[in-house]
């Protein structure tokens, strides 16, 4: 399929994920900022988007390679699969790299200030994403697999004490543009994530585990705000 610039980031990618490595390549936000056209993303990054539709339209026809179709997914197994995988990912890496991030910047921060704010804004992240994951588990997808089970038997869902499931989808890609915003600042503060003439193996350790964490945050983020949370709002009103 070939795209436009009218073409929509998060549809893009939400139909073949491959497409994500040629907007990291340009510094575009496909998860956060997934609503914005090409257009849009290439004009405010001075990008010709001519150029990005050839790469992108290239890219994405190589039969040899195909990326997962998590846009044909039920969305409860969609839901199960995030919290699995990228939920479970999360709370082992935070708990693993907080202490890294602490040892470089007890032992390079004199030289590398810098540091002291990884560590600080790492140390929201985790707590933020905990408290995030919690709630969606708790709250969220629940209710996103009664839908669906409700969808699948002919039935109504009992209406639910948040009232629409936009409310708590609002506040979900409210907590994802703030956590965007954290791995931008850790992003540019770490020049890239690379490692300084004077570091030493933990240092490349760490910033290459803050790297990973990044690229599963962006696919994770990229599931649920352009695949999981609009079919879930489709879904609720069709079931209405």
């Amino acid at each position: 399929m070939n795209y436009t610039a009218k073409s929509t980031i998060g549809d893009v990618v939400a139909a073949d994920y491959r497409a994500a490595t040629v907007f990291n390549n340009h510094s575009i936000d496909f998860c956060c900022n997934g609503n914005k056209s090409i257009e849009e993303a290439c004009k405010s990054r001075d990008i010709d988007s001519d150029k990005l539709l050839d790469e992108l339209n290239n890219a994405l026809s190589d039969s040899s390679q195909k990326s997962t179709d998590f846009n044909s997914w039920p969305l409860d197994l969609l839901a199960d699969y995030i919290e699995k995988k990228h939920h479970r990912y999360c709370e082992s890496k935070i708990t693993e790299i907080k202490p890294y991030i602490e040892k470089i910047n007890n032992v390079h921060g004199g030289h590398h200030p810098e540091l002291a704010e990884v560590q600080e804004l790492f140390g929201k992240t985790a707590g933020e994403m905990s408290m995030h994951m919690k709630r969606e588990e708790l709250t969220l997808f629940p209710y996103i697999k009664k839908m669906v089970n409700a969808k699948n038997k002919g039935e109504k869902p009992e209406a639910p004490r948040f009232g629409s499931v936009e409310s708590p989808i609002a506040k979900m890609m409210d907590d994802h543009d703030q956590e965007g915003e954290r791995f931008r600042r850790i992003k540019e503060l770490t020049n890239d994530y690379t490692v300084p003439e004077d570091g030493c193996n933990t240092y490349r350790v760490t910033l290459a585990m803050l790297k990973e964490f990044e690229e599963d945050l962006h696919m994770h983020i990229h599931l649920e705000n352009n695949i999981l949370f609009p079919k879930s709002i489709e879904l609720e009103k069709e079931l209405a």
